[in-house]
């Protein structure tokens, strides 16, 4: 991480956030204080939209709508934290990154259940869980505390997905490991962006600023996140499609981008 006010002044004014990133901030524009980190959210909020609207289309459980619309709200409060740097505005990228893994878990855990069942129960200790990282994280304005408990959720996560790919449906391994994979890979590169932060500023002052863009790890961790996030959704909703009997398939707009195309079960007669 950048050193708080280690940059310009821009329209935000100064920083008040408890959290500044490696890009350099107001570098490209007056308006945005990291723009690159910034634009990069794009991944987690057009992509998404599109998945909940496929959702409704093929008449899938609400909870699944809920998923791609967190994933869009998170990348939406990322958008206003890194144009900003306010601290108001990272609560707003934080504390739905946690809100949304509860989703997330909800429907990794539910994925073996009768069609629209509610766990009244896994949703309290859920919405408990949330409301005490929100009341300490707001109390003690520590990162640390906010990463270490994100980490807990996507390691609940992992561990699930590893047990459907190895047990229930071995198949869908491509699809599991591939969303975790991206994710890892990114949450590397977030690393390297806080270890060696100011030799990567010492590089982009040497090299054209077209190259330098591609420097600015932090906003591959949103595109690979996002990514990953994004294709978690789809095995979740891969799994738990299969489980009801409906006929999934992975389809790719315009050639590019995944998708799940969902048929209804076949009737016999």
């Amino acid at each position: 991480m950048a050193p708080l006010g280690s940059d310009r002044v821009g329209y935000w004014g100064p920083t008040t956030s408890t959290l500044d990133w490696c890009e350099e901030n107001y570098a490209v524009s007056f308006y945005v204080a990291e723009f690159w980190n910034t634009l990069s959210n794009l991944i987690m909020i057009l992509p998404p939209i599109y998945g909940a609207i496929q959702t409704v289309r093929d008449g899938l459980e609400k909870r699944y709508i809920a998923s791609y619309l967190a994933l869009t709200v998170v990348g939406l409060g990322s958008w206003c934290f890194h144009m900003t740097l306010q601290y108001e505005m990272q609560l707003l990228d934080e504390l739905p990154m946690i809100y949304s893994c509860c989703i997330f878990v909800y429907c990794m855990f539910e994925s073996f259940k009768a069609k629209n069942t509610v766990n009244y129960h896994l949703i309290f200790i859920l919405v408990l869980f949330s409301l005490i990282v929100t009341t300490v994280y707001l109390k003690v304005k520590e990162p640390i505390f906010h990463q270490v408990m994100y980490g807990l959720l996507v390691f609940a996560l992992v561990l699930r997905s590893i047990y459907i790919v190895t047990w229930v449906y071995p198949w869908l391994r491509g699809l599991g490991y591939t969303s975790l994979g991206i994710f890892l890979l990114g949450f590397f590169l977030w690393n390297v962006d806080n270890i060696f932060c100011e030799s990567l500023r010492s590089f982009r002052t040497k090299v054209p600023p077209f190259v330098g863009v591609f420097t600015q790890l932090h906003a591959w961790w949103h595109i690979l996140t996002g990514l990953g996030s994004y294709l978690h959704i789809l095995f979740s909703l891969y799994t738990r499609t299969l489980y009801l009997r409906y006929r999934p398939k992975v389809k790719f707009l315009l050639g590019i981008w995944p998708t799940i195309l969902v048929e209804p079960p076949k009737k016999h007669i």
